[in-house]
């Protein structure tokens, strides 16, 4: 499993500590986005957790349900954390955390943006499979003030459930387009000779929908359906 083999590398504790020293930029960010003299102040609770969540969803990454053959997997609810953040302290700390979470999962899977030959490919790369994605969860806690119904706990449900799926169907999205984009043209290079390939049946779309579909679309209903039901238990937390 990826998990141990990090651990015994030694590459596991440095990426985790890479991500608390980009977690500065949470402050940093509250006070270039807001214009007022008077910040919110971030205390060492708040960075505490915020690097928690990171942990966990790099940890939930690497503990792999299913992995597609060329990329992409269905993973235990790494999702997840990034949105609770969101939803428990508001997008703007969602969106930092989810860009630290980000940088993490691209450092992990640097190995395939090795692949793309050429730097536009490899920039685009980065932005739709990894940058983009992952730090648009930060998103998820969009409807978190929203008042759908009377019952708290019911409201918190749905609210987290309709952020939780705009999110993922947005880093699905994501996913499409860069199958189209990069990955489309490299595999009918890869696989000219292989009629029976899936890359010589479909056109570019057609491919990558049926492809990242493959991994993408588990990996959204189980997020949905996961958060949700943990919101009510992270509402007892106290902040």
């Amino acid at each position: 499993m990826k998990f141990k083999n990090a651990i015994r590398s030694g590459t596991f504790v440095p990426l985790f500590l890479f991500g608390r020293r980009l977690l500065i930029l949470i402050p940093f960010s509250e006070v270039v986005m807001t214009n007022n003299k008077a910040k919110k102040r971030y205390d060492t609770h708040t960075l505490v957790e915020c690097a928690m969540m990171i942990a966990l969803g790099t940890v939930l990454s690497l503990i792999k349900v299913y992995e597609a053959p060329f990329g992409g997997s269905v993973t235990l609810l790494s999702m997840a954390p990034v949105i609770f953040v969101s939803f428990r302290h508001g997008i703007r700390t969602g969106l930092v955390t989810g860009f630290v979470y980000s940088v993490l999962q691209l450092l992990l899977g640097i190995s395939s943006v090795a692949w793309v030959p050429d730097f536009l490919g490899k920039f685009l790369c980065i932005l739709l499979d990894y940058l983009l994605p992952f730090t648009m969860l930060g998103f998820g806690g969009m409807f978190r003030r929203c008042r759908f119904l009377g019952n708290e706990r019911a409201n918190a449900m749905l609210t987290a459930f309709l952020g939780t799926l705009a999110v993922t169907l947005f880093r699905f999205a994501c996913h499409i387009l860069s199958g189209v984009v990069i990955w489309y043209a490299l595999d009918l290079v890869w696989y000219a000779d292989d009629p029976t390939h899936i890359v010589n049946q479909y056109s570019s779309w057609i491919f990558s929908i049926i492809y990242n579909a493959g991994f993408m679309v588990p990996e959204v209903l189980e997020t949905c359906i996961g958060v949700p039901l943990l919101i009510p238990a992270l509402m007892r937390i106290k902040k």
